[in-house]
């Protein structure tokens, strides 16, 4: 299937590994151009490299999005380097595992309002542009009661937060939609840490999981190019878990 997504223009945030590498990977596959950031430079400069590989544009910039002005200053450069926003991925997570003010301070600054402020930010280009897509990166933590706590919370604001602009953006031809990955193993990521010290605790999961393994990001992106591509343009405001039928259970 063609995705018609070659020569769009999409931010993805939070870039440099795991999940939001699969995605901008995944859009750089079909020929779309990449505005990309991550906080850690070095990570991201070869994740750029293996996207410019694909023949595309690629904008890439060091940016902690839990800080507004890094943050807008990015999504100003993505803009001028690419030239047009068709579409906006929302996907980084400060998975603060500690329930304590910290926790919830760094979950509320990275996962929420930071997906908050570059909606903001991006509807604008898009409504004068004639449309575009939104995607939330959430998770099934957020779907019912989750772990960790802070996180789980601001999962769930992810899905409210989507649920509201999809109705007040569509008339405008923005669509807005949530994926919302299960347990998702890649390297350097936190199944993986698990799974080298708690072999009991990531063996437990997975037999949780009806598909009897866990993710890849790479499953995830599939899904994500296909909710922002316009062979999705009838899907606004809906929430799709890519968990092996892992939800409703433990997360």
């Amino acid at each position: 299937m063609d995705l018609q997504l070659a020569g769009k223009g999409v931010i993805v945030t939070g870039a440099s590994r795991g999940i939001g590498r699969s995605i901008a990977q995944a859009f750089a596959a079909e020929g779309a151009n990449l505005a990309i950031c991550a906080r850690g430079a070095e990570g991201l400069q070869k994740v750029a490299e293996e996207l410019r590989a694909k023949r595309v544009r690629v904008h890439a910039a060091a940016c902690d999005v839990g800080d507004a002005k890094q943050l807008e200053t990015f999504l100003d450069g993505a803009a001028q380097a690419l030239g047009r926003v068709d579409v906006l991925i929302n996907n980084p997570s400060a998975f603060a595992l500690a329930d304590d003010e910290a926790g919830w301070k760094a979950s509320y600054e990275i996962d929420l309002m930071a997906a908050v402020r570059a909606t903001w930010k991006v509807a604008p280009w898009m409504e004068k542009a004639g449309g575009g897509a939104i995607l939330h990166i959430s998770s099934i933590s957020g779907r019912l009661a989750g772990q960790p706590p802070a996180y789980a919370a601001m999962k769930a604001a992810m899905i409210s937060h989507s649920k509201t602009l999809s109705a007040a953006l569509a008339p405008k031809k923005i669509r807005v939609n949530v994926v919302a990955p299960g347990s998702i193993d890649f390297p350097g990521g936190f199944w993986e840490m698990v799974h080298k010290n708690d072999p009991a605790m990531y063996n437990g999961i997975v037999a949780t999981i009806p598909s009897g393994r866990m993710g890849t990001p790479e499953e995830v992106a599939n899904a994500v190019v296909f909710f922002a591509s316009p062979a999705a343009g009838w899907v606004t405001g809906v929430t799709l878990d890519v968990d092996g039928g892992q939800f409703p259970g433990t997360t």
